[in-house]
C-alpha cells in the first residue's frame, strides 16, 4: 500500500466520561493506522477539570499551541460539580471558550438525525422523527457570549448588575451564512436563518445580512427566515420541514440542544467546530460529542461512544479529506445498531446492553 503523509490528530479526553469515550476513538484510529496505511499521528493531553488540577489552569500554552499545530483535535467533555467553586476565569469551559475564540472556529456544525434504529428512542412520535436529518450550523465566536462590556457590577444602591453584550458585524453573520449554504447545496438545498429580528437590532442585522449574501451568491439555494423562538416550536411540531438551520451563538446553543433530544439521545450526536481556510484549503478544526461530561456515570463503562466515534467521522471528512473513510466509519455504526446492541442510554425491550468499550470493538470489528 501507498503511504501517505502524517496528519496530526490532538486528543483531548477532559473530565468525566471524556477519557472512556477519547479511548474509544483512540482504537479506531489506531485500527485505520494499521488496516488502511493512514499515518495519522496521535498525540493526547489534558483540558478541562483534568488540566486544572494537575496545572492550575484549564489549558496550558503548551496544549494551546498543539492544537494550533494539528490537522484535527478531538475533545471528549469538559467540567463537573467538582470545579463549580472555581472562579470563572478557571473554570474548565474556559478552555472551551479559548480554543474556538483563538482557533477562530467560528462555525458549529450539529447534525441532528434520528437513526432509523433508535426512532422508539424520542420523546415525540415515531411519524414526526422518522427519517429526521437536521443539520445546525451555529455562529461559535461572536455574539452574547463574546461581547463586551461584561461582568458583574456594583450600582450605587448596593444591589448588584449583570452585564453581557450581544454584537455581530456583517463579516461574522456573512462568514457563518456562508457555510450554511455550501452546505444546503450538497443536502436538500434550503436554509433557515433564526433570530430575534422583531426586538433585537442585531437580529434585524442578521436578517439583512443572510438575505443580502443569498441575493449575491446563492440564489438557488431556498431561503426562509424564521424567529428564533418560532423555531423553538416548530422544531418540536415539524422537524423534517428543515435542512439546514444557521443562527447565532446563543440561539445555536439553545436550538441545537433541543434538535439533539428529538434523536432519542444526546450520546449519539457528533459536532464539528470549524474555521475559515488558509491559502492551502486546510482549515483548523476541532470536533466533540454533543454530550457533556456526566461525572454521574464515569467510570463505570456506561458511556455510549458512538457521538465520540460519529465526531472523529466528521473529522475524517472535513479536516482529512478522507470522505470514503468517513462513510466507512459510519456505515460501521449502523450496523452493530442494527445488530441489536446498546449502551444503557438507548437500550429498549429487545436489545441487547453493552459497555463502553464492548460498543467500540464492536464497531471496529464491522470496519472493512
Amino acid at each position: 500500500m501507498i503511504k501517505v503523509k502524517k496528519r496530526k490528530i490532538l486528543l483531548l479526553p477532559g473530565d468525566g466520561i471524556g477519557p472512556e469515550v477519547i479511548a474509544e476513538v483512540k482504537k479506531i484510529i489506531e485500527w485505520f493506522n494499521k488496516n488502511k496505511s493512514l499515518d495519522f499521528e496521535i498525540d493526547e493531553d489534558l483540558v478541562g477539570g483534568s488540566s486544572y488540577d494537575k496545572n492550575g489552569t484549564p489549558i496550558t500554552d503548551e496544549v494551546f499551541y498543539k492544537a494550533l499545530e494539528c490537522e484535527a483535535v478531538i475533545l471528549g467533555a469538559v467540567g463537573g460539580p467538582k470545579w463549580d467553586s472555581l472562579d470563572f476565569s478557571k473554570k474548565p469551559e474556559r478552555a472551551l471558550l479559548k480554543l474556538r475564540k483563538e482557533l477562530k472556529l467560528f462555525a458549529n456544525l450539529r447534525p441532528a438525525i434520528c437513526f432509523k434504529q433508535l426512532v422508539n428512542a424520542s420523546s415525540l412520535k415515531p411519524e414526526i422523527v422518522s427519517g429526521l436529518d437536521i443539520m445546525i450550523v451555529r455562529e461559535l465566536t461572536g455574539g452574547i457570549y463574546f461581547g463586551e462590556p461584561r461582568g458583574i457590577k456594583l450600582v450605587d444602591n448596593g444591589e448588584r448588575k449583570g452585564i453581557n453584550t450581544h454584537v455581530y458585524t456583517s463579516n461574522e453573520i456573512q462568514r457563518v451564512a456562508k457555510v450554511a449554504f455550501d452546505l444546503a447545496k450538497k443536502r436538500n438545498n434550503k436554509v433557515t436563518s433564526c433570530e430575534k429580528s422583531n426586538v433585537m437590532e442585531a437580529g434585524q442585522l442578521w436578517k439583512e445580512e443572510v438575505q443580502t449574501l443569498h441575493e449575491k451568491e446563492y440564489k438557488e439555494v431556498k431561503l426562509e427566515h424564521m424567529l428564533a423562538d418560532n423555531c423553538a416550536m416548530q422544531l418540536l411540531r415539524n422537524p423534517k420541514q428543515f435542512d439546514v438551520i444557521v443562527t447565532d451563538n446563543l440561539f445555536g446553543d439553545i436550538l441545537s440542544d433541543e434538535a439533539a433530544m428529538l434523536t432519542g439521545s444526546l450520546g449519539l450526536l457528533p459536532s464539528a467546530s470549524l474555521g475559515a481556510k488558509d491559502k492551502n484549503g486546510n482549515i483548523r478544526s476541532m470536533y466533540e460529542p454533543v454530550h457533556g461530561s456526566a461525572p454521574d456515570i464515569a467510570g463505570k463503562g456506561l458511556a455510549n461512544p458512538i457521538a465520540t466515534i460519529l465526531s472523529f467521522a466528521m473529522a475524517l471528512k472535513y479536516s482529512l479529506n478522507l470522505d470514503k473513510e468517513a462513510k466507512t466509519l459510519e456505515k460501521s455504526v449502523q450496523s452493530v445498531l442494527d445488530d441489536g446492541l446498546r449502551t444503557k442510554d438507548i437500550l429498549s425491550q429487545g436489545t441487547k446492553e453493552v459497555s463502553t468499550t464492548q460498543m467500540g470493538d464492536a464497531i471496529i470489528s464491522k470496519l472493512k
